[in-house]
């Protein structure tokens, strides 16, 4: 009987690989090992609403505002952007890269009751909040129906 070393790092690799292809991110231990490989990325989310307003928190670190768009067309809320390659010292030898690099772009479908006017951004340690105010909607209300 032949032991073989059991690697769970390969075998999650191989894992999430198998399934959707290249539809899936790399996993990290396959990322970009130089500036010419760039990996498709996507920041993360967090959605909330407060009674005033929705929050769409987008984790951006290392992405200036100046390279952050945030637009509405037809009540998609979309996020995108650009997190750029750092410029690294010549004498650094890379030994393993782990954080995405590159284009991204993120959508968001906006519930009705939203006043896309008064959206409004701001950045700060690294987190992008887009502030979205709600509207008043009329709610259905009964009739009375009189007899005549």
């Amino acid at each position: 009987m032949n032991l073989v070393r059991w690697d769970p790092i390969r075998e999650m690799d191989q894992f999430f690989s198998r399934p959707l292809g290249s539809y899936i991110a790399r996993w990290p231990r396959q990322a970009a090992e130089t500036d010419e490989e760039v990996t498709a990325w996507a920041p993360t989310l967090d959605v909330s609403e407060t009674d005033n307003e929705y929050l769409v928190r987008a984790d951006l670190p290392a992405v200036t505002k100046e390279d952050v768009n945030v637009t509405i067309d037809n009540d998609v809320l979309t996020i995108a952007g650009e997190r750029k390659f750092d410029n690294e010292e010549k004498s650094e030898k890379v030994h393993r890269r782990e954080t995405f690099r590159g284009m991204f772009s993120r959508s968001l479908s906006l519930p009705e009751n939203t006043n896309a006017s008064g959206i409004r951004a701001e950045s700060k340690d690294g987190v992008l909040t887009v502030h979205i105010p709600k509207t008043k909607l009329e709610r259905a209300k009964a009739i009375e129906i009189k007899v005549q």
